[in-house]
């Protein structure tokens, strides 16, 4: 007799619905927008979430040069990183990687939240951002989600 009236369910690449979501990050402040994409691509707003595989869902943000961070966060929150030469280090502050490259402050705000290893490195090929309101997977069929709704 099977006295165990459930079962473990653990997803793998196989059994994994992934669908195609888009977010419209227009205004959204970044730390908020990021986490919500961060937990999609990671799967965990999914019943059948498990840690070590690609559950989540592939990601369309638009407009995502057009985030907003408060207080005086684009002339004090500073990126820096090293050259792995002498005295290579190097910073530059929110507003200048925007102006250098709008998609840099998102993506580098997501890719912190993912994990650090080959399944984040997976994660972070499913997030796809642009700049405008327009994509190239109409083909996917993405459901457009209001991420300040969504749980």
């Amino acid at each position: 007799m099977n006295t165990l009236s459930y079962k473990t369910v653990s997803a793998n690449k196989a059994t994994a619905n992934k669908e195609w979501v888009v977010v419209d990050a227009e205004g959204q402040p970044l730390g908020r927008l990021a986490s919500q994409v961060a937990k999609i691509l990671r799967g965990k707003h999914k019943t059948n979430f498990t840690p070590h595989v690609d559950c989540g869902d592939n990601v369309i943000v638009l407009n995502a040069g057009k985030i907003t961070l408060s207080g005086n966060k684009w002339e004090d929150k500073t990126y820096i990183w090293h050259t792995g030469y002498p005295g290579g280090q190097k910073s530059m502050t929110a507003a200048e990687l925007q102006k250098k490259d709008s998609l840099k402050v998102l993506e580098k705000s997501v890719k912190g939240m993912l994990p650090k290893n080959r399944l984040g490195s997976a994660l972070f090929k499913n997030l796809y951002l642009y700049e405008g309101t327009e994509h190239k997977h109409e083909a996917q069929q993405p459901k457009t989600i209001n991420i300040n709704e969504f749980k």
